[in-house]
């Protein structure tokens, strides 16, 4: 789980929520027909521009994003290793007892076509395809957060618009000015504040974690293709270690 995401937002909403409060302004700043105007208008011109399906499995990418843990070079390197240790003692047969033990399905995946006797360019173009779509749909979701941050301070606008519109109508009344530019303003307010703290931050965290998961993908593919023509261990690692940068490189053995 990605705790530095959960604890930013938390933080965030919590500090800004201490500012309102100790300015004595905590009610000014709750305003549900603003609220709606900003939310619901963000999440109708989401659905405008992109499909249901693309909407709806934007949730599945936060989550992902969020709960998922991609595992370090090191972890995967040690476990391809391992793979090719067995390969290379046991034959490719003996992975199959180790694929129902495997967490990562891309990784089953490989071993799987290892059992069958797959041939390594069937291996490289099968799993490759999949890491091609695998980042064609993290770029889907990045669109999305980046389009609800761009538009969630645009119709805080359309609101704040609304609000002054609304409180010139009434400047026979001078006393109410005051109160009614406090309203129009609190749905620039909301715009900037899901913008700024929830949907432009998990568009990049969503970045980060997308290279990180490919080039995960990426280095078990070498690996796999390795295991694939035989190498023993020594060559699987050091495939597998031409991702890494050099200072980070360790002397992995087989624990197998």
């Amino acid at each position: 789980m990605d705790i530095a995401t959960v604890i930013g937002i938390i933080l965030g909403f919590l500090v800004i929520s201490l500012s309102i409060i100790q300015g004595g302004g905590g009610a000014a700043f709750i305003h549900i027909p603003s609220m709606a105007i900003v939310v619901g208008g963000m999440l109708c011109a989401t659905l405008i521009h992109f499909s249901l399906s693309q909407f709806i499995g934007i949730f599945s990418v936060i989550k992902k994003t969020v709960l998922t843990r991609v595992p370090s070079p090191s972890e995967l390197i040690q476990q391809l290793v391992n793979y090719a240790a067995v390969n290379r003692r046991d034959g490719s047969l003996a992975l199959e007892s180790h694929i129902q033990k495997v967490g990562d399905k891309f990784i089953g995946k490989g071993l799987q076509m290892l059992v069958d006797g797959q041939e390594e360019d069937w291996i490289r173009e099968m799993m490759g395809l999949e890491i091609q779509y695998r980042q064609e749909r993290h770029k889907q979701g990045k669109k999305i957060l980046e389009f609800m941050g761009a538009s969630s301070p645009a119709f805080g606008m359309i609101g704040t618009l609304i609000g002054l519109i609304q409180m010139l109508r009434n400047l026979t009344s001078p006393e109410s000015l005051g109160a009614g530019m406090a309203v129009a303003l609190i749905t620039t307010f909301y715009g900037a504040l899901l913008a700024n703290l929830v949907f432009i931050p998990l568009a990049g965290k969503l970045g980060l974690y997308s290279q990180a998961e490919i080039l995960a993908m990426e280095m078990t593919l070498e690996g796999v293709c390795a295991i694939s023509r035989g190498e023993n261990p020594t060559g699987v690692r050091e495939k597998m270690q031409a991702f890494v940068s050099p200072n980070r490189r360790e002397d992995i053995k087989a624990t197998v």
